[in-house]
């Protein structure tokens, strides 16, 4: 019987283990897959959790953003600071909350805002606004509710905004606009550009 089990060459027993081997490595490369899988789902939900990618559809925004772009939202930006006149919004329509609309903020709770003469003025002083693409030809007289923000587009005579269908919900608020990442040649901060007062 001893001599037996010494005619058993080696290599038999090697032979026997290397099925369990191969599937040893098999089962760690699936728990490898899984574990990217997983770790890239919680990286994606944490991502869009903190921010929105949108696309910028038509030409109310020029010359600040262009249609076609594609723009970097941040979602918690107003639940660690407050709206400030001059942010670029993304927000949903108020008459259709299906739709996001994008614009820049004007007026905040309380305004009072005021559009003649081509100039646009908020509690009586008229903003400096550098990023439009040319002065309003219309003229009204608004006060910004508490709770509301008032926002017109960049290209103030081509662009459905507040001026049109008024305030603007903070509840409807998306987050605020940080940066165009698409097309690569239009990459950079949507900058905040501050609606401030003008010199005399």
């Amino acid at each position: 019987m001893n001599q037996d089990d010494e005619s058993y060459p080696p290599d038999v027993i090697a032979e026997t283990d290397a099925p369990k081997r191969e599937r040893s490595g098999c089962v760690r490369v699936v728990l490898d897959i899984l574990e990217t899988l997983f770790i890239s789902a919680i990286l994606f939900l944490g991502i869009n959790a903190i921010s929105a990618r949108i696309r910028v559809d038509g030409q109310s925004m020029q010359p600040t953003l262009h249609s076609g772009e594609f723009i970097i939202v941040n979602k918690l930006a107003y639940w660690l600071g407050q709206v400030q006149r001059g942010d670029v919004i993304v927000f949903h329509f108020p008459r259709n909350l299906e739709q996001e609309y994008i614009k820049r903020v004007i007026g905040l709770p309380g305004d009072e805002v005021v559009i003649s003469n081509q100039q646009v003025r908020v509690n009586g002083e008229v903003l400096d606004e550098p990023y439009i693409a040319e002065p309003p030809d219309y003229q009204g007289t608004w006060i910004v509710p508490q709770g509301s923000l008032f926002v017109l587009g960049d290209n103030r005579n081509n662009s459905s905004d507040s001026h049109n269908w008024g305030p603007v919900s903070l509840d409807y608020v998306v987050g605020k606009a940080l940066v165009v990442y698409w097309p690569p040649d239009q990459w950079g901060l949507v900058g905040r550009q501050l609606a401030s007062p003008s010199t005399p």
